[in-house]
């Protein structure tokens, strides 16, 4: 529309003719929003908001003399109240470049002034602190022309030729050449230490592979060998077992021969020596009853015909003997008493015909001329076959 006029957002409108302003400005302060604007009798101008930038490059002596060229940015700008707007553009409205250079210039006198209070050493380690102490000392200025500051950036600090920033930065130079040379050989040493472990474990698996192929080899040499002495050492089984079954077999018919030889050998010749034995005893008792038979005058023709008989009855049951299967269970006594049963028997048959011949000779001498009972039960006895023999105590068996 012919005569609206609007501002644009970083700048501020300034209507001057007519009505004055606030505070008896000599124009009205518009921003944000339009306005309508008579022609001819109004005249507008604008009035940048935006972020301006200063740059100051100076020569300031600090406290200890020394001649430091200091670099530092200034961002500023125009304050958004309308009293800002309106010291700012009675300055610098005609001619807005101005803002920059004053600005500079501004902060030029107050660098020098707080640098010349500090030291080098300050100066170099505290750059905050001179940018906050420039920007304090400068605000109340920069209020009455209408400007802000939003920051204050020290860029570099350099002493020239002087060479005191190189002579104060040597000891932290030299420890940190020697921190860099002590972490070099660190990392070195690492290095080499990692090269070591890893040669180290590197051997070790080499160590360990050949173990295991040499393990592993063993193994296969031992399955081999036992392999290759799988069929002798079975051949070598069966000819053992074989060899025991012989041994075995070879000894029960050594033990069968030994029973046939004793059944066959033994056997008959003790049961002959026996028989021999109870003939030589018959013989010797014979010869006693003979000696005995002597010795008596009445009895000889009697005795001599019973020791006659006597042998041929000791034979008799001898006989028996000779064919028999005799079975002795105690050795030699029991040969003795086989052999002294046989002639107790026959001493007991001499005593019986004793007795009865004697009891024949007293019936004879009887008047009435009868033999006794007694006479006649005598009469009577037999002699036993060899054949009725009994064992004595169960110790000699005849079949």
């Amino acid at each position: 529309m012919f005569g609206y006029r609007v501002p644009a957002p970083d700048e501020a409108m300034l209507i001057s003719g007519g009505r004055r302003g606030l505070g008896g400005a000599p124009f009205r302060v518009v921003t944000g929003h339009g306005k309508f604007v008579l022609p001819v009798f109004r005249k507008v101008r604008f009035l940048t908001l935006s972020m301006c930038e200063s740059e100051v490059t100076e020569t300031c002596v600090t406290k200890q003399g020394i001649a430091l060229h200091v670099r530092a940015v200034i961002a500023f700008k125009v304050g958004n109240d309308h009293e800002s707007i309106i010291n700012a553009g009675q300055r610098f409205l005609s001619d807005q470049e101005q803002m920059s250079v004053l600005t500079g210039r501004i902060f030029a006198g107050h660098l020098r002034a707080i640098i010349g209070s500090m030291t080098v050493e300050e100066i170099v380690t505290e750059r905050q602190k001179l940018a906050a102490e420039v920007l304090d000392t400068s605000k109340t200025e920069m209020a009455k022309i209408g400007l802000t500051v939003d920051s204050l950036q020290i860029q570099s600090i350099d002493d020239g030729e002087t060479g005191y920033i190189d002579a104060m930065s040597a000891p932290h130079k030299a420890a940190i050449q020697r921190q860099a040379q002590i972490a070099q050989a660190q990392a070195t040493q690492a290095a080499a230490q990692a090269e070591q472990a890893a040669a180290r474990e590197q051997a070790e698996y080499a160590r360990q592979t050949a173990i295991v192929k040499a393990e592993y080899s063993a193994e296969v040499d031992r399955a081999q060998a036992q392999a290759a002495q799988a069929g002798p050492l079975a051949q070598a089984h069966a000819q053992q077992e074989v060899l025991a079954v012989q041994t075995e077999l070879a000894q029960r018919q050594a033990k069968l021969r030994e029973q046939q030889l004793v059944a066959e050998i033994v056997r008959p010749a003790e049961a002959e020596a026996e028989r021999v034995r109870i003939l030589a005893a018959a013989d010797a008792q014979r010869m006693k009853i003979q000696a005995e038979a002597a010795a008596s005058y009445d009895r000889v023709a009697l005795d001599r015909m019973l020791i006659d008989q006597l042998p041929q009855i000791v034979k008799e049951a001898a006989g028996g003997l000779a064919g028999a299967n005799v079975n002795v269970l105690n050795g030699a006594d029991g040969l003795g008493e086989i052999a002294a049963g046989l002639v107790s028997q026959g001493l007991t048959i001499l005593d019986s015909v004793r007795q009865n011949l004697g009891n024949q000779d007293a019936d004879s001498n009887r008047p009435d001329g009868r033999r006794s009972e007694e006479g006649k039960d005598n009469r009577l006895l037999q002699l036993p076959s060899s054949k009725e023999q009994k064992p004595r105590d169960g110790r000699v068996d005849v079949d």
